[in-house]
């Protein structure tokens, strides 16, 4: 297990078997997410918005623009 040291800035040294195992570097981003009260998981954020092509398969029916605004009026009539 890894340890790090906060300081009175707040800010932390990610220990470098931790760094390596994400493959960040200086100057690279991650993120903290909170996956239950007082626990969270480090994540790298150094991928292009690109590498999420093919995340999301394409319908198998198209929906028309008129399908779309018919059922946000829907949605919005029955919200009020």
């Amino acid at each position: 297990m890894s340890t790090a040291t906060i300081t009175s800035k707040g800010q932390i040294t990610i220990p470098a078997i931790v760094r390596a195992a994400l493959g960040v570097e200086a100057g690279d981003r991650v993120e903290f997410v909170q996956v239950e009260p007082g626990r969270f998981e480090l994540f790298a954020s150094t991928q292009p918005v690109s590498a999420l092509k093919g995340l999301v398969r394409k319908p198998t029916t198209p929906v028309t623009v008129e399908i779309m605004n018919e059922t946000i009026a829907k949605r919005g009539a029955s919200s009020k």
